[in-house]
């Protein structure tokens, strides 16, 4: 099953991923998106600097406006 990366802040977005059968880990510090074949940021805090460093290779899914059930599709879309 793939690994999707979630923002802490993002607990209804986990557990609807979790439901759904996904391994999901909380994106605590900027290295945890390491491994991850998906991650789902706030976009709060998205390239605040103008700094963009590649910590993985997987999707990064904005859900920013989006309802659990939104960026469950969009994971979804992602992946297959």
């Amino acid at each position: 099953m793939p690994k999707i990366g979630v923002e802490q802040s993002l607990t209804a977005v986990q557990e609807a991923l979790q439901a759904k059968g996904y391994d999901v880990i909380q994106l605590k510090q900027e290295n945890d998106a390491a491994g991850c074949d998906c991650c789902v940021i706030t976009g709060q805090d998205q390239n605040m600097m103008g700094i963009q460093n590649v910590i993985t290779q997987g999707s990064v899914i904005n859900a920013h406006g989006l309802s659990a059930d939104e960026v469950c599709q969009q994971v979804e879309s992602k992946l297959h």
